[in-house]
């Protein structure tokens, strides 16, 4: 009572008026929160109606946005066709079965689509199934997998590095995975399905679907989500046995999709994984061309996340075509040609280590490609296979026919004088055999030569001694050394950058990728101690260096147009299509593209094309290309035999490249020529360079000039 009594006496007045005070201040505080909610509100209100009647269209848009998603579907590619507009490679359309996989769709989803897919459509079992794909859909029912998972050790799932789904299938025991007949093509069906990422579309059955399934599908829309009829096509070379199978090159399949080593470089281009794209040579060289502008569909996907419509907005467009300079009555004929020919050395037994055959035929005015064409066989076998890659993938050893390079080299160079005169006999080294030509082997048929008729008459000496001349040794009939290879950079050097001008030992600009260039050997992997301080003089005369049968074409070409180099190319131009998805109208012609003019004076292009001629024309017991005199055109040309080696059973065997270049009509020419036939045995085996070379210009007379 005590400490109550004190504490009332203890509230004085003041305290009391303190306290009445702070109650009154209560009603205000809260009347002012009352009064700011009252306000959000409000504005809350005012905001509402705002969006609902001022701004209703933009918040609908906004709304619709994200319900309805835009996707781009693959249409088919621009066609193929040869110089008169007949259809080399062509696209087939077939009905198909597609999926578009929705939102939040998960394995279990897909494993219930595909069981139910599988009572409504026939399908084929995938060959191709893996261990991993059956594991995959057996885990994809969800009680298997809860039964697997408590196969996993705790200690394996603590790991922090581990991988729980992986962890899981290790879990998964064949016996499990031996599914029958029906379950596997279960199996096909899930793996096709789950093979889709959101939003996008792959093909469930592309092949054999017939009108009732398309029927089937329709009619069941609703208990098959995601899954559609649709339009797919397929790629085909017209004529399966031309040898412009292999140049025509490959699309991928939607299952390959991107190349992986490529696949940054198309999705940066806007391209999709599963985009079909060209993978080799002219599919691939113009890719870009022949894919066409994708079709958008507009899917509009509920809540849940799954798919309720889906809508075309664009039908997308078929690609581009192209047109080829290559005649295909005349490749056919050429084909046939080369492959008698060299089928009759392979049976007779003269190729039997032979390598190939290859043909080039190239309009030397505009540098389109007429022909293209190369055989191979394996050794023991006498079967053919096309090869016509091979013209521009695999170089060979040219002999002589580059000589007109070499006279080239050295008027370029000074050490070589017009049309001048020197003696032709053997070249006497230290150290080596004597280096002679053909018909002096013994020295005894020596004889003075001038430039023209160091080419008419194939005369190695002759350039021997402009090599000898690059390294400034002026050669006299006495058995010299050659320098050391240190000293030998620079006329190495003035030699090949005469071949190149014509296309030798560089790129030749083909429209087709991962062109060759043959073998030039680098100086620091030659040496004294080898011996190999002779390779200089080899080179001037076609012994050395390899090359491929495009570019010796393009070298015959540059001197058959005057010394002009051009761009050899498969492609005419590219064309749109008419209202039927036919080859259209033009839209960009391939001009000629002129690469470089050989640094010749008029004078010396003469003295070229005369020995050229001359070759075929002349008088002299030695001339090299009489067996063309027959030809339905004239026709100037150079013979080409290089001595080559084959390793085989222990020991080497000695061979011969026989090749040949050649234009005509001598004085305005249409075609020129390289012939290629690498690694040919037997003395009795006649000049099959030649006869090939006369049955083609041949065969081109009577196509285009009868």
């Amino acid at each position: 009572m005590k400490i109550f009594k004190d504490y009332l006496s203890s509230n004085t007045p003041d305290d009391q008026a303190l306290k009445n005070k702070n109650k009154s201040h209560i009603p205000f505080r809260l009347n002012l929160l009352f009064f700011i909610i009252f306000a959000l509100f409000v504005s809350l209100i005012i905001q509402l109606g705002y969006l609902q009647i001022v701004n209703s269209e933009q918040l609908e848009g906004k709304i619709k946005a994200s319900s309805v998603r835009k996707i781009e579907i693959s249409t088919p590619r621009g066609m193929i066709y040869d110089s008169t507009g007949k259809v080399l490679v062509q696209n087939n359309s077939k009905p198909a079965i597609v999926f578009t996989r929705g939102l939040n769709m998960e394995a279990r989803d897909l494993l219930e689509l595909a069981q139910n897919l599988n009572q409504k459509i026939t399908i084929e079992i995938d060959e191709n199934l893996t261990p991993r794909d059956l594991k995959d859909t057996w885990l994809a029912n969800q009680e298997n997998l809860e039964t697997a998972r408590k196969r996993v050790s705790k200690e394996a799932l603590s790991q922090t590095d581990a991988n729980e789904y992986q962890l899981i299938v290790d879990q998964v025991s064949d016996e499990e995975i031996n599914f029958s007949a029906e379950e596997l093509k279960v199996a096909t069906i899930f793996k096709r399905l789950n093979s889709a990422q959101e939003l996008t579309t792959v093909f469930v059955k592309n092949e054999n679907v017939t009108d009732e399934e398309l029927a089937i599908i329709a009619e069941n829309n609703q208990d098959l989500p995601g899954i559609a009829t649709g339009t797919d096509w397929g790629r085909e070379v017209v004529e399966e046995n031309s040898s412009l199978r292999s140049i025509l090159g490959r699309v991928s399949t939607e299952q390959q999709g991107l190349p992986s080593e490529e696949a940054d470089y198309y999705l940066e281009k806007g391209y999709a994984r599963n985009d079909r794209v060209g993978t080799s040579f002219l599919e691939k060289q113009y890719e870009e061309v022949l894919q066409g502008t994708k079709a958008q569909q507009e899917i509009t996907i509920n809540y849940e996340g799954k798919i309720e419509s889906i809508k075309e907005s664009f039908a997308g467009e078929k690609g581009d075509n192209i047109k080829l300079t290559i005649h295909s009555e005349f490749q056919q004929k050429v084909d046939e040609i080369l492959k008698n020919n060299f089928q009759k050395l392979v049976d007779n037994g003269f190729a039997d280590y032979s390598p190939g055959a290859y043909v080039v035929a190239i309009n030397p005015k505009t540098g389109g490609v007429l022909a293209m064409s190369g055989y191979y066989h394996d050794v023991k076998s006498s079967e053919l296979q096309e090869d016509t890659i091979g013209v521009y993938k695999k170089a060979f050893v040219p002999g002589s026919v580059v000589k007109a390079a070499t006279l080239t080299a050295g008027w370029n160079n000074h050490v070589l004088s017009g049309n001048e005169t020197l003696y032709d006999q053997p070249i006497l080294l230290e150290g080596s055999n004597p280096k002679t030509s053909i018909f002096n082997k013994t020295g005894s048929a020596n004889r003075y030569v001038d430039a023209e008729k160091s080419l008419e008459i194939s005369s190695n000496s002759y350039m021997i001694q402009i090599a000898l001349r690059l390294l400034g040794i002026n050669y006299q009939g006495s058995k010299i050394a050659v320098p050391m290879m240190k000293y030998q950079e620079t006329a190495f050097e003035k030699l090949r950058t005469a071949m190149a001008q014509y296309g030798m030992g560089t790129e030749t600009g083909i429209d087709l990728p991962g062109e060759e260039t043959g073998i030039q050997t680098p100086l620091e992997y030659l040496s004294d101690e080898n011996h190999d301080g002779g390779k200089i003089l080899d080179l001037a005369f076609g012994q050395f260096d390899t090359y491929t049968p495009i570019q010796l074409a393009q070298y015959v070409a540059t001197i058959a147009n005057d010394g002009v180099r051009l761009k050899p190319h498969l492609v005419e131009g590219i064309y749109g299509n008419d209202t039927h998805g036919q080859l259209g109208e033009l839209k960009e012609l391939m001009e000629p593209e002129i690469l470089n003019e050989v640094e010749l004076t008029s004078e010396e292009l003469a003295i070229i094309q005369k020995g050229f001629r001359d070759v075929v024309t002349g008088t002299d017991p030695y001339t090299t290309g009489t067996m063309l005199r027959g030809a339905k055109m004239a026709i100037s040309a150079k013979t080409g035999t290089a001595e080559t080696t084959v390793f085989e059973d222990g020991q080497l065997l000695d061979t011969e490249n026989l090749n040949a270049v050649a234009y005509g009509p001598s004085d305005d020419p249409e075609i020129a020529l390289a012939v290629m036939i690498p690694q040919l045995r037997g003395e009795k085996r006649g000049y099959p360079n030649l006869e090939i070379t006369k049955e083609i210009m041949d065969a081109y007379y009577d196509l285009f000039m009868k």
